[in-house]
């Protein structure tokens, strides 16, 4: 059967096929738009004619030729990804040309039955079709017709249809013996009072929605690719091309998608690796710097027993907050920028209102020295950890809302999903504790002193400090090491590293050679080396809101401030700044 474009475009929606949202489907191509089988052989989805050796109408070429090798991928796969990315971009009559042409097509007509019979609804043509399909070795048949007589079940019961939608389950769905805790679920779903609680309930757009098109996109999975091409394949071979190139480019600092005309290289140039700002304002030992979630402002804490917050616009100082009497240790951000919360050797916490400068409550209460402090996603909540051997989690007017025995910790973070506490301690061992029950969920010790902890965006992962001279990165659910990060020395100071660039590209870490290390986060390669302080370095912050400035603070009492570029020269002395512009 020839494509055809039937008046449809690539956002229209198939009158025959509910749930099917335009012509990209899990081969990316309508079922109205695939070749008749009259007079063709097919194999694999592949149509021959007159023979494999006969001869093509235009140009005379054996056929033999059309099935070489394409620079070294074989043709047949090239030309019907092509022709399935035509469809894709809305080109049919493309499609059809080079169908003609090729003398390939995009799929057989038994797998354009299957997927017409899905797209309809046709249920019982559907199981017949799938059960004659070529699946993979390793596939459960139950588990796929389980997938399909879920949906027909699901569609049953938006159809208010209660007594046959009991049928499926009873005897369809339960003697397949899958996913029993799935079935008891589905079971609940008989309780719906209406179609769209059960949408609600099942998270589930029903029969008219995308449905259909999402279960044919699943079930095309376990189908030999070879006859049922995985959707948008051209598309997603592209986009592994572009990562292996980003993944190679260890200066890759952009969110811009690399270029497909060209291979992608970064220019070191444009890397933060010039201090453009060096701040004095601290008279002795910078022990932490934070920049706010929006990037606008700058935090820092000494054993000065001062605070400094600093508008990073123009490094203007905005507040000088002296209230700690002993060495503030650590400062972190609420997640909406308005709050802070100081740690210190003094034995208390303070909560900080940012927009007017002023301490709203002293939490105290702690035996030993507060180290570090994590605020919840929700900003509703934040916990401190310390050497005293308690967690305690605290509410916005600085009341204690739960308090549990822990090790000494050095430092703990809350990961971006708000599920679980992950914190370093003096027994060097990580802890994965539940937020919600605080239950330990992991322990997992490393061998060495851990000094530093931060989590990466999607909760998955943590990037560690040690005083085995490396950073690690360590799967959160398993306990392995994925990468390790050496080259700094760590030997008896607490130092926190960091992650950041763009796609948190880069780990980073200060160490006491007065240097700063940045490494590939993915392949773990130390790509730069940073010199400028005269002292051990002890934290380093990446702007979240500016990919090529990071922030690095050192036992010489200086920050100093990175980035790809001289800054503009200020028009005049910053306040309360001894140095100002570098």
């Amino acid at each position: 059967m020839r494509l055809e474009n039937n008046g449809v475009t690539s956002n229209s929606q198939s009158s025959n096929a509910p749930g099917f949202n335009g012509l990209a489907g899990s081969n990316g191509a309508s079922p109205s738009l695939l070749k008749s089988a009259a007079s063709e052989t097919y194999s694999n989805g592949s149509a021959v004619r007159n023979g494999a050796t006969g001869k093509l109408e235009a140009g005379g070429m054996d056929y033999e030729v059309l099935r070489s090798d394409y620079f070294g991928h074989d043709r047949e796969e090239v030309t019907r990804i092509l022709i399935q990315a035509l469809v894709d971009l809305g080109y049919h009559k493309a499609a059809n040309t080079l169908e003609d042409e090729s003398k390939f097509t995009l799929e057989s007509p038994y797998v354009s039955s299957f997927r017409r019979a899905i797209l309809k609804g046709d249920w019982d043509n559907a199981e017949k079709l799938l059960e004659g399909m070529e699946i993979h070795q390793d596939a459960d048949i139950n588990a796929l017709l389980f997938y399909l007589r879920q949906q027909k079940f699901l569609e049953l019961l938006e159809a208010r249809n209660s007594s046959k939608a009991l049928q499926v389950l009873r005897n369809e769905l339960t003697p397949l013996k899958h996913n029993i805790d799935r079935l008891h679920f589905l079971s609940s779903l008989m309780m719906c009072l209406s179609a769209e609680d059960l949408k609600q309930q099942a998270a589930w757009d029903g029969a008219m929605g995308s449905s259909r098109q999402h279960l044919l996109s699943e079930l095309s999975k376990f189908i030999s690719p070879s006859i049922m091409i995985p959707e948008h394949r051209l598309a997603s071979l592209l986009q592994q091309v572009k990562q292996t190139q980003i993944s190679n480019c260890l200066y890759h600092n952009t969110s811009n998608s690399p270029s497909l005309y060209s291979d992608h290289m970064c220019d070191r140039n444009q890397f933060p690796l010039m201090t453009v700002v060096l701040l004095s304002d601290h008279t002795d030992e910078v022990y932490c710097v934070k920049y706010s979630h929006d990037g606008t402002k700058m935090a820092s804490a000494s054993k000065d027993k001062a605070i400094i917050i600093w508008d990073v616009e123009n490094f203007e100082l905005l507040y000088r907050l002296e209230e700690h009497s002993k060495d503030v240790t650590y400062v972190e951000w609420s997640p909406d920028d308005t709050r802070l919360v100081s740690c210190s050797q003094d034995k208390t916490a303070k909560l900080w209102d940012i927009t007017e400068g002023r301490c709203l409550a002293t939490l105290s209460g702690f035996t030993e020295p507060v180290s570090s402090v994590a605020w919840a996603p929700d900003g509703q909540s934040f916990i401190t950890g310390g050497l005293d051997e308690f967690l305690i989690q605290w509410d916005l007017n600085g009341e204690m809302l739960h308090k549990a025995a822990s090790p000494r910790i050095y430092d703990l973070k809350i990961t971006a999903d708000g599920l679980n506490i992950v914190t370093v301690c003096i027994k060097d061992e990580l802890h994965v504790i539940n937020f919600y029950d605080w239950r330990n969920q992991e322990s997992y010790n490393l061998g060495c002193r851990l000094t530093g902890v931060q989590t990466t965006k999607d909760s998955r992962y943590a990037i560690v400090n040690t005083a085995a001279r490396e950073v690690v990165m360590l799967d959160l659910g398993t306990g392995r090491v994925i990468q390790r990060y050496s080259g700094q020395v760590q030997d008896q100071w607490v130092i926190r590293g960091c992650i950041g660039g763009a796609d948190e590209n880069f780990v980073l870490s200060g160490s006491e050679d007065s240097h700063i290390y940045i490494w590939h986060k993915q392949n773990g390669q130390l790509i730069e080396k940073l010199s400028g302080h005269t002292g051990t370095v002890n934290c380093v912050s990446w702007n979240p809101a500016n990919t090529h400035m990071f922030a690095s603070a050192g036992d010489d009492r200086t920050i100093r401030i990175w980035s790809r570029a001289p800054r503009p020269q200020a028009k005049g002395k910053m306040k309360n700044s001894s140095d100002g512009w570098a």
